[in-house]
């Protein structure tokens, strides 16, 4: 898979979590937990499954910073 995107993280499935729609996708990325928000179509469309070697993209225009005090 090659892709512009220059945030590329590999990471595994430890849970899914689906609704009607979306489901979360909870992804263990080397000790640092993140979680996806994709529809349940695309989670079924995927293969998903708990132990699955994905690669997270992240694509954001603004990363957003706070601090206590």
């Amino acid at each position: 898979m090659k892709l512009s995107a220059r945030n590329q993280i590999a990471a595994r499935v430890v849970a899914i979590n689906a609704g009607e729609a979306i489901a979360n996708v909870e992804l263990d990325a080397d000790g640092v937990r993140l979680v996806a928000s994709i529809t349940v179509e695309a989670v079924r469309d995927l293969g998903l499954r708990e132990g699955s070697e994905v690669t997270a993209v992240i694509k954001a225009s603004d990363v957003i910073l706070g601090v206590a005090g």
